[in-house]
């Protein structure tokens, strides 16, 4: 089964990498016998589905935490089910390349406030100190 990160990027399934181990998670008894916890590693640096440009990126933005030798891994154990924790697994995955192609959001322009909205704010403080004015008792003026 093929995985589709976006219309654009679909890796295929043979140049993903499966392993499964004993989950530390929930399932009493049963978790001693089944190797529920799902590990799933996608060489990024030998993709045949990703372009030049899509390579470089992702091996920029993930490599500096996630990449071991151009392999990104990654694991799920939260349910009892193998298939379940596969399922997770590739939706990881799919989230993580999409987020590292994703393109850069735009810079922040710097704004100053306008000149009516710091008039309304100092308005406002003027009225608050005024209220507060107000409470004291009169001895302390």
């Amino acid at each position: 089964m093929d995985l589709e990160v976006s219309p654009a990027l679909t890796i295929p399934s043979s140049e993903l990498r499966w392993r499964f181990s004993r989950s530390s998670g929930p399932g009493g008894q049963h978790v001693n016998t089944s190797d529920s916890r799902a590990e799933l590693s996608w060489n990024i640096a030998g993709s045949a589905a990703l372009t030049d440009a899509q390579r470089l990126l992702l091996l920029e933005r993930l490599g500096r935490r996630r990449l071991i030798g151009g392999v990104v891994t990654v694991t799920a154990s939260e349910q009892r089910s193998q298939l379940r924790n596969r399922e997770i697994a590739l939706a990881k995955l799919s989230e993580l390349v999409a987020a590292g192609l994703a393109p850069e959001a735009a810079p922040r322009r710097p704004t100053k406030p306008t000149r009516g909205s710091n008039r309304r704010r100092l308005a406002a403080k003027e009225q608050r100190s005024a209220t507060k004015r107000q409470r004291r008792r009169p001895s302390e003026e």
